[in-house]
């Protein structure tokens, strides 16, 4: 397990639907040590704080082996690593195989999987497709989002190491099927209730969502 690429960019301004709109979506492979800091990686940050960054969306993983599906999806799309607005192109982590709340050691810094991307219409912006949202959501390639436990430096080729597993073994694609209906399983929520990792607005819509299917 291994960092492929590191990618950070500043927020730009984009005409998007006839609007202006600030965006850190827009992400570049760079070479050598980054820092990654409690709240953000050197050199990257966040257009709206409202819903982007802050400790439990510090850094965003996406794996790189999802390349190979999008590629396919959307062969007029010119591909490179960090498309998709993360900081960390990953390889040997998927979102079936970690759970929320799992430690990793990332280069020199320990981080935390906190919870899966929930895409805004500046995923759409950055494709300049409307479908782009619901593509995403339904492939289950959400990627993942960590906290920063200790800060420390990455670079591309950073080996990637799982330090300790969340014991209630909750998936960050269990999140994303309990999110979209796809998960009717009492046990999964109650569990999911129950990983420390998983932010309090998670907490706070996922049952709400169960409910609504019994409504």
């Amino acid at each position: 397990m291994k960092v492929i690429s590191v990618n950070v960019g500043l927020p730009r301004e984009v005409v998007w639907n006839g609007m202006t709109v600030q965006t850190g979506i827009f992400k570049e492979p760079v070479d050598g040590p980054v820092k990654i800091r409690k709240l953000n990686l050197a050199g990257d940050r966040q257009a709206d704080l409202t819903v982007h960054g802050g400790a439990a969306k510090a850094v965003y993983a996406y794996p790189a082996e999802h390349y190979a599906h999008w590629r396919k999806e959307l062969p007029e799309m010119p591909f490179s690593w960090g498309e998709f607005g993360e900081n960390l192109t990953t390889e040997g982590l998927a979102e079936d195989g970690l759970f929320i709340g799992d430690r990793l050691r990332v280069g020199s810094a320990v981080l935390t999987v906190t919870q899966p991307r929930m895409p805004c219409y500046k995923l759409a912006l950055r494709f300049e497709r409307d479908d782009m949202i619901k593509r995403f959501l339904t492939s289950q390639r959400s990627g993942f989002y960590l906290s920063v436990i200790e800060e420390g430096e990455v670079q591309a080729g950073s080996k990637v190491e799982i330090l300790s597993r969340d014991p209630h073994r909750v998936t960050v694609v269990d999140i994303v099927r309990l999110y979209l209906r796809q998960a009717h399983d009492p046990d999964l929520l109650h569990r999911a209730m129950n990983v420390s990792a998983l932010p309090q607005n998670w907490k706070a819509e996922l049952p709400l969502r169960a409910r609504a299917d019994h409504a």
